[in-house]
Formats: structure tokens, C-alpha cells, sequence
């Protein structure tokens, strides 16, 4: 079974920087993709940005385009989230997942496997 473990979640000032780390283990497909999401208080869950593993083809979601960056390291089986400019509405439970048969999107449910989350606060 796969498994995925977030870390680098943390407390910013706004205008400050993270890197999320996204560390997969477990049986992987060539063509899976791994996919950034974060869910703020007494909201929903919403997509961030997703990347696949073969190719490295990339997409962001409109509110974070040109603030964050998706990357892999196939060698390490590992995805990151480069997080720079952030402002308070970016404070969210930032969770990677993984959506099996090469799909993948920025919807939920198009996930097979989740992390438990890393916590990120932006504040002054």
C-alpha cells in the first residue's frame, strides 16, 4: 500500500517562504500523479497544484499561480511545493495525495491515497 508523509509546514510572516515535502513509499505506477491540496477552516478541501511522476507535466490552481512551484525528485520518490509571497490566506492543512492510473487533477476525489497533513500559519 502506498503511503505518503508530509513535512515543512511551519509558522511564515506574510510575504515569507516554505517548502512542503511530499515523501512517498510502497508500490508506485510509472505514470502516478502526485497532487498538493490544503483545507482552511470550515472550508473545503481544495486543490493546490498537481505534477506527474513520469513526464513531470505540471498544473496550479489560479489563486496560487506564479507564488508556487511543484517539483519531483524521482530518485528520492518525493514531491515539493515551493511556497513563496505567502499571505494569510494561504494559513491551511496543506495535504499531497496520490491518484492512481495516470489521471489526476485538482478535485478530490480523483485521489486514491492522502498524507495526515502539515500545518501552515501565516501571521503577523
Amino acid at each position: 500500500q502506498l503511503q505518503l508523509v508530509e513535512s515543512g509546514g511551519g509558522l511564515v510572516q506574510p510575504g515569507g517562504s516554505l517548502r512542503l515535502s511530499c515523501a512517498a513509499s510502497g508500490f508506485t505506477l510509472d505514470y502516478y500523479v502526485i497532487g498538493w491540496f490544503r483545507q482552511a477552516p470550515g472550508k473545503e478541501r481544495e486543490g493546490v497544484s498537481y505534477i506527474r511522476l513520469s513526464g513531470g507535466g505540471t498544473n496550479y490552481a489560479d489563486y496560487v499561480k506564479g507564488r508556487l512551484t511543484i517539483s519531483r525528485d524521482n530518485a528520492k520518490n518525493t514531491v515539493y511545493l515551493q511556497m513563496n509571497s505567502l499571505n494569510l490566506e494561504d494559513t491551511a492543512v496543506y495535504y499531497c495525495a496520490e491518484a492512481d492510473g495516470g489521471g489526476g487533477g485538482l478535485m478530490p476525489y480523483d485521489y486514491d491515497y492522502w498524507g495526515q497533513g502539515t500545518q501552515v500559519t501565516v501571521s503577523s
